[in-house]
């Protein structure tokens, strides 16, 4: 620009170029001598010991505790349970000896005060900060030097100079970048509770979840007792592992046997279009029931509606039940819920959803006390699973007396009493069709 539009004058602009010289003191270089490459085989071990949280199912979620230094983020529905559950995580951690800071940015410290008298943690020694501004909290923590920071939640975090609104994808970004350095870079524990798009996946297009070391979703009805916490991502142990709780008045707690707790209800005597399903999730065994429910189609196009298993796969599954069983589909919704609200996404249920349909359909019950697992291939094939040995120890521990299970599993030599092993979709429903 060769006139000034303020006072007219030409060529007056002089350009003046300003460079930010002072170091940033969330984001520190390391010194330049400590960047050099270092061999595989020279880098120390990590044996830093884990902190037990006090509920032993979120410890088994996490991989046996929480890791000094790292980041977990705890997504969920709104409601479900979310900020109950890392409260009482804190005040189990204070009571360890633990220094935690507890942030509330969208709660006023009455509203936190009244959750832990619920709870019965309202004499924890937790400090609590009612605090959304980013500066304010980070200069907090480099004050008190916490063991455990728990952000509750972080869309409502900002940083007060960027013109963008808190829970936007800028200041998602930063924030989410800024406590997770200051965690590494001062070694405690950081929690950050995210929010849950209509679609399911935490808030903030994947930006937290690249960022933490851990993300772990709450499920579950929320209309139901218990809750499910699964990892999906998790650098410090497995991600097959799930933590199962109940809901009560003092809080979520732990499930001492979850093997039946999706049995619960489920009618003594069995009825047409229901199944047990021997589940594995992680290293344990889920009892859950399956139901399945045809009906005569009035509008021309069969519907097909499922709950707590995929559509796509039963879409398959029917296929496969219409093809190598002789029973026509193609005129009937079909309707499959897995009870509980819990959701199944192991090909193992492949032939519990196949058996609850053909049962649902010829309107005939399966034997009383029976427990299935298999995957069902195309050509109708039952195929063998994993985990069948703890499926079958579990499945008889509760007293089913009957599992139907594939062909070809492998497994030590003992009684095979109980044990009813079919190779195709047919030969399953011809065998049950005779016990």
């Amino acid at each position: 620009m060769g006139k000034c539009p303020d006072c007219g004058e030409w060529n007056s602009l002089v350009e003046q170029v300003v460079e930010n010289s002072a170091p940033d003191l969330h984001r520190p270089a390391p010194p330049i001598e400590d960047a050099a490459p270092v061999p595989l085989r020279e880098i120390q071990l990590d044996t830093t010991a884990r902190w037990n949280t006090g509920l032993s199912e979120f410890d088994r979620v996490l991989g046996g505790g929480i890791v000094p230094g790292s980041a977990v983020l705890l997504g969920g529905d709104p409601g479900i349970g979310k900020s109950t559950l890392l409260l009482q995580v804190g005040h189990a951690l204070a009571s360890a000896g633990r220094s935690v800071v507890y942030v509330t940015s969208e709660e006023s410290l009455g509203q936190t005060r009244m959750r832990a008298t619920r709870l019965r943690a309202d004499q924890s020694d937790v400090v609590v900060m009612a605090q959304a501004n980013l500066d304010v909290i980070m200069n907090q923590v480099r004050k008190r030097n916490p063991d455990v920071v728990i952000v509750d939640s972080i869309q409502m975090v900002y940083r007060p100079d960027l013109p963008s609104a808190p829970g936007s994808a800028t200041q998602l970004r930063d924030a989410g970048t800024r406590l997770v350095w200051l965690a590494k870079q001062m070694g405690f524990a950081l929690l950050l509770v995210g929010h849950v798009t209509k679609e399911g996946a935490i808030a903030g297009p994947k930006i937290l979840e690249h960022v933490v070391d851990c993300v772990a979703y709450f499920e579950g009805d929320r209309y139901q007792t218990h809750r499910i916490v699964r990892a999906v991502k998790n650098r410090y142990g497995s991600t097959e592992e799930l933590g199962i709780f109940e809901m009560t008045d003092a809080g979520l707690q732990p499930v001492r046997d979850p093997a039946t707790l999706f049995l619960d209800g489920a009618a003594p005597r069995r009825q047409p279009g229901s199944a047990i399903l021997a589940a594995a999730e992680g290293t344990r065994v889920l009892l859950v029931e399956v139901q399945a429910l045809c009906v005569q189609s009035v509008f021309g196009a069969a519907k097909r509606k499922t709950t707590g298993v995929d559509a796509a796969r039963v879409a398959m599954i029917l296929a496969v039940v219409e093809k190598h069983a002789r029973v026509v589909l193609g005129d009937q919704d079909v309707f499959v819920n897995i009870v509980g609200g819990v959701r199944v996404a192991e090909p193992a249920a492949d032939l519990a959803i196949a058996l609850a349909v053909v049962g649902a359909m010829q309107r005939r019950a399966l034997p009383a006390g029976c427990a299935i697992f298999g995957e069902l291939g195309l050509g109708g094939e039952v195929r063998a699973v994993s985990q069948s040995r703890q499926r079958i120890a579990e499945a008889q521990r509760v007293g089913l007396t009957r599992i139907v299970l594939p062909a070809r599993t492998a497994l030590d030599s003992g009684s095979e009493s109980s044990l009813v092993r079919c190779g195709h979709l047919g030969e399953a429903i011809a065998q049950l069709r005779d016990l």
